[in-house]
């Protein structure tokens, strides 16, 4: 392997990635080497890596690592960064299939710097249960995700009590990503989330804001399945899903910050 990595820095509404073409197989990175070079200010910084790599069966696969170096659960906005990433540089045509931890995915670059993502089946649905002070809501949407409702998602204390949550290894013995979220109309949302591996607030989650789609139609919360989702970042991320949520899509902003190279 060189010691020099060149990589793409990209950025799904806010999420951002260190991205790495590949498809050679001529990259190995050890754990301690991807949580430094995603810890900020001392490295590239980012909220997870990603390595595109070649598939036996689909166009490419999406090989994800937390922040902290590890590997991780589906990354929805990620899967949107890798796909954009991998159709600007010819990868795969603008309508792809890929696979990622073994799952396939279908996904769409529906204009600049726009990806449209076909998620998995959502499972595990778990619709109130108590967590300290909070009354939870649970679903997998290719990560696992609690859900928390707030009248003003913006005095919320995300990082003491996402972290709470997250390591309450009564309710959740794998760990969760703990999402806090305000119902705005009826086909809207404003999310915050703490994610798992990255172990702080991040300025979105493409999965929580699946979650934080499905659950609030589910419990009757909102009427519409269109769902408008405003992150911390400012942008919208969309979710829209069938009536029984077996087909749900996530859509929103991906793009590349820059490009650079990295000596190991």
């Amino acid at each position: 392997m060189s010691p020099i990595l060149s990589f793409s820095k990209m950025s799904g509404a806010g999420n951002d990635f260190i991205v790495i073409d590949n498809m050679r197989l001529e990259t190995d990175l050890a754990e301690e080497q991807i949580r430094n070079l995603c810890t900020r200010r001392t490295g590239i910084g980012a909220d997870g890596m990603i390595l595109v790599e070649p598939s036996d069966r689909y166009d490419f696969t999406m090989k994800y690592f937390n922040a902290d170096g590890r590997p991780g659960s589906m990354c929805g906005n990620g899967g949107r960064c890798t796909v954009y990433f991998a159709w600007k540089y010819g990868i795969c045509p603008e309508q792809t299939v890929f696979e990622a931890n073994g799952c396939r995915y279908e996904a769409h670059v529906t204009g600049h710097e726009e990806v449209r993502l076909k998620m998995t089946l959502p499972g595990d649905f778990r619709d109130e249960f108590p967590a300290g002070e909070f009354t939870c809501a649970f679903v997998d949407t290719g990560s696992p995700h609690t859900i928390i409702y707030t009248d003003d998602v913006s005095r919320v204390d995300v990082d003491t009590s996402g972290r709470r949550i997250r390591n309450d290894t009564s309710l959740f013995p794998e760990g969760t990503n703990v999402n806090f979220l305000q119902i705005t109309s009826p086909g809207t949302l404003t999310l915050r989330t703490f994610e798992r591996g990255v172990e702080a607030e991040t300025l979105a989650c493409g999965t929580g804001a699946v979650a934080a789609a499905l659950m609030s139609y589910r419990l009757g919360k909102i009427s519409s399945r269109r769902v408008e989702i405003t992150v911390k970042s400012g942008d919208i991320l969309t979710v829209d899903f069938s009536e029984d949520m077996t087909d749900v899509y996530l859509a929103g902003p991906a793009k590349i910050v820059y490009k650079g190279t990295v000596k190991l």
